[in-house]
């Protein structure tokens, strides 16, 4: 059982077309494979509404914010906004070194290293186009380790976590990309998801949602 299965999911907005739901690191969006992984934060709001559907998914150990649509259409038209891009997300990190530039964005094409799945790799040859804005918010120069935004403009897996380790800043506690000293550094992946904008797929109306950064 998950150390987190006796926490109720935090549900930041409920109305009959969406549901805003603030993750926890170390939850599932959806199911995995096996028993051992059938708890997660679908699961966890279906029991409060059956009718809930996973628009978009963040990784396990990433936290913050993540919207279900109510119903087929609902979850259609939200899952149509995440593909066109409509949907504006901007997420924290901390991340190993000190960042030289003040903002910037990384345009690495990635793609599924597939012997070392779940591990996602930079290929020029065949991996699809992705693109990373970034914009620093503070840096510890006593740590050597740097705050930043990012805005993801593509939706590729695991995009944020390899574009920062691609330009020699992972991501503090990242198990996949970091290294080991960047590992050890933090106990958890320092990475959450914490404001998203989008239009209310059933009446046009700009919504936005803010969660607060818990490192």
């Amino acid at each position: 059982m998950s150390p987190l299965s006796a926490r109720p999911p935090t549900l930041l907005h409920v109305d009959a077309a969406l549901i805003v739901a603030d993750k926890p690191a170390g939850l599932l969006s959806v199911p995995g494979r096996g028993a051992d992984k059938a708890d997660c934060l679908a699961v966890r709001v279906q029991a409060l509404h059956a009718d809930a559907l996973m628009a978009h998914r963040l990784d396990m150990a990433t936290s913050g914010l993540i919207v279900l649509g109510r119903g087929a259409a609902m979850h259609r038209a939200l899952s149509m906004a995440f593909a066109q891009r409509l949907v504006h997300k901007t997420y924290v990190a901390v991340v190993d070194g000190v960042m030289a530039d003040d903002q910037g964005e990384i345009a690495l094409p990635l793609m599924a290293d597939w012997p070392n799945r779940p591990r996602q790799m930079v290929s020029q040859a065949s991996g699809k186009p992705s693109l990373t804005r970034w914009r620093v918010l503070h840096r510890d120069l006593a740590n050597r380790r740097t705050r930043v935004a990012l805005y993801p403009v593509t939706g590729r897996s695991h995009q944020l976590r390899v574009h920062l380790a691609a330009i020699g800043h992972a991501i503090l506690g990242d198990d996949l990309y970091a290294p080991a000293d960047a590992v050890s550094a933090a106990p958890r992946l320092l990475l959450h998801a914490s404001a998203l904008g989008l239009i209310h797929p059933a009446d046009g109306v700009a919504m936005a949602f803010e969660s607060t950064v818990p490192f």
